[in-house]
């Protein structure tokens, strides 16, 4: 039994954290699902930045759409959706399988309308509807302004990931949209059955206090941050106000851990995966750090549902000087400016790639 299958039967989905043109056609996505047990994959602006940049697979393609005249927002979606849909096809048996638990790929909107609600609803319909897959969900960052657009979508029956969740108290709050969503569902005579994740960012915890803290409690902070939002979750599930919605029928809103790429070159570089595995829950890993995790990854116990020693690493790092409240909201306000910064040189990619000149063909062969 190989260590990703090990994941599996404690009750954890893994997910893909990326998505290219030479990773779908090459066949190594189909290989990680038949392999490593990949049940699904998220994206994100800087992941599509990479993808266009770092080589040619998009240049005919980016020129063909802006011959047609596609302004260049339009013309990343149309690159995305194309692929995302490929993926989508490929996780499709995962979705029959687990009856719509599994199986989802996830696309962003742009990261210009974190704090537009009615804008936001709009791209996400538009988008959910031009894809043409089920199993595509529509990412929302998870600020006041977005909460409220995911209680909306939901409602529409638009499937949504939670994304930039810092928190327990962020995770509780999409919990709380998601819920309140499926009631409204449920009063109106709608199918209660429309898929969330919420999705917390664990290692930028780590990465923003490294320098301030002792040497014994360096990566320890994102996964109590992590072990703390499992215990709200088990929590939420196990409410008589969910199971009275799960019994009409509703899906859980899953877990799942992002941002699990270890940043620490002294700690292992499959840490979080190790730590975070636990039923209910997925983690979407890097493609780096699936193929470590694989390679030489272990799993020697599942997360405890009651938190465990989480609030003791807190209260040691508070005693050090980290305010975990405030760091919170610091991290989720420094993501969204990432992801827009991200947004922004992913455009500037695709407007170098429309304005090079065209490859000159290969020279005609000597008769």
């Amino acid at each position: 039994m190989n260590t990703t299958q090990t994941l599996n039967q404690l009750g954890q989905s893994l997910w893909l954290d990326n998505i290219t043109r030479t990773l779908l056609r090459s066949g190594t996505l189909p290989s990680y699902i038949r392999n490593l047990r990949v049940t699904g994959l998220t994206s994100n602006p800087t992941i599509f930045e990479q993808a266009i940049g770092g080589g040619d697979s998009y240049d005919a393609s980016i020129r063909v759409l802006d011959t047609a005249g596609h302004l260049h927002k339009n013309l990343f979606f149309e690159l995305a959706l194309e692929g995302l849909a490929e993926a989508a096809d490929l996780f499709r048996p995962h979705v029959e399988a687990t009856g719509g638990m599994d199986g989802w790929v996830s696309l962003e909107v742009s990261p210009l309308l974190a704090h537009d609600a009615v804008r936001s609803i709009q791209a996400a319909k538009r988008l959910h509807a031009k894809a043409g897959r089920a199993n595509l969900l529509i990412e929302i960052p998870g600020t006041p302004e977005g909460l409220d657009a995911i209680e909306q979508l939901i409602v529409g029956g638009v499937p949504v990931n939670v994304t930039l969740l810092f928190s327990s108290e962020h995770f509780a709050a999409a919990a709380e949209a998601y819920m309140r969503a499926i009631e409204r569902s449920l009063a109106a005579g709608r199918d209660a059955r429309v898929a969330s994740v919420a999705s917390l960012f664990v290692s930028r915890w780590d990465v923003a206090v490294c320098d301030e803290v002792a040497s014994p409690l360096r990566s320890q902070l994102g996964i109590a941050i992590a072990m703390r939002t499992y215990k709200v979750h088990c929590e939420v599930l196990s409410s008589p106000r969910w199971q009275w919605l799960a019994a009409a029928a509703a899906r859980p809103q899953r877990l799942l851990w992002a941002s699990t790429e270890s940043r620490d070159l002294v700690a292992p570089d499959t840490l979080y995966v190790q730590a975070l595995a636990g039923p209910e829950s997925i983690i979407a890993l890097p493609e780096k750090t699936l193929l470590a995790f694989a390679e030489h990854g272990k799993v020697e116990r599942s997360l405890p549902p009651d938190g465990s020693y989480a609030e003791l690493v807190i209260a040691e790092l508070r005693r050090e000087g980290v305010d975990d409240a405030a760091l919170a909201k610091r991290l989720q306000r420094e993501g969204v400016e990432a992801v827009a910064i991200s947004w922004q040189a992913l455009l500037a990619r695709i407007r170098e790639k429309c304005t090079a000149p065209s490859p000159l063909p290969p020279p005609a062969a000597k008769s």
